[in-house]
């Protein structure tokens, strides 16, 4: 049974250290020990390993390819192929030595990159969710002075940081290049599915369409959006302490009456007999 447990282990152990050899996500990290790398680069050892043929076998879902361009990790669709193929394979080499299980502990092993990736992108997903207002106020702002919405809007993106404006950039990038902002922005849209960015596009197209001033939606929206987060804060604020009886009735108080009410009987117990 330990050593199954520790097979276990070990295949988590090797899931996550392939994957972080690969390149972690941890954008704060990676400035702090260096410039940051390009994301289609894979250190040289995955890069080595997805160059094998056994390893070009290995298919990826399209899933897995859809986490792995939000998560935001240096490292492209090779690589992380190799990264699950060293994975099963020192999870196998592991498992021989201690126990003869090691077929499926191998295959827990192939699939850790896969969720690693995907926890990776949801967290990158909220991140970025999170920084949608601020590019709205910023966008409010830039209208308000003035400023045409295509050029108010690579001014708000050229202002702001984090996961979300990293997606934009590249949309910047398109559009320099001669593709309609709106189009491409509402491309960036779909693919990260996040619903007060489509909200932005919607307003976007209605002010194309119609013709109404941008300098008076971009705002109304932006209050939209944070009056409507701002409601779903309170919300969860008013359901916290619901889900908070779970564990008040079942293990706090538990805990509270052996700690307190158990000893009191026990040693009343004793006194009587």
């Amino acid at each position: 049974m330990r050593a199954t447990i520790a097979a276990t282990l070990a295949a988590v152990a090797a899931g996550s250290g392939t994957l972080a050899i690969a390149g972690g996500s941890d954008r704060v990290l990676r400035q702090r020990l260096g410039p940051l790398r390009s994301p289609s680069r894979s250190p040289a050892l995955l890069t080595t390993l997805g160059s094998w043929p056994v390893v070009r076998r290995v298919r990826i879902s399209d899933a897995s390819a859809t986490h792995l361009a939000l998560s935001g990790m240096s490292i492209d669709a090779r690589g992380f192929a190799a990264s699950k193929a060293l994975s099963a394979l020192c999870a196998a080499a592991v498992c021989v030595v201690t126990v003869p299980v090691f077929l499926p502990v191998s295959v827990l092993a192939f699939r850790c990159p896969d969720l690693l990736v995907s926890r990776s992108a949801r967290r990158r997903l909220r991140a970025a969710n999170r920084e949608v207002p601020m590019l709205l106020d910023l966008l409010a702002v830039a209208t308000s002075a003035g400023l045409p919405p295509q050029l108010a809007f690579r001014k708000a993106v050229e202002a702001a940081e984090g996961p979300l404006v990293e997606e934009l950039r590249p949309m910047l990038n398109a559009t320099a290049l001669g593709g309609r902002w709106r189009d491409e922005l509402r491309t960036v849209s779909v693919r990260l599915a996040l619903p007060d960015l489509q909200q932005l596009v919607n307003a976007l197209t209605l002010s194309e369409t119609l013709g109404t001033p941008l300098a008076e939606e971009i705002p109304r929206l932006a209050h939209e959006v944070r009056e409507a987060r701002r409601a779903s804060a309170t919300e969860r604020a008013r359901a916290a302490p619901v889900k908070m009886l779970f564990p008040l009735v079942f293990l706090i108080l538990p805990a509270f009456l052996l700690l307190t009410v158990v000893p009191v009987l026990v040693t009343t117990v004793r006194s009587i007999g």
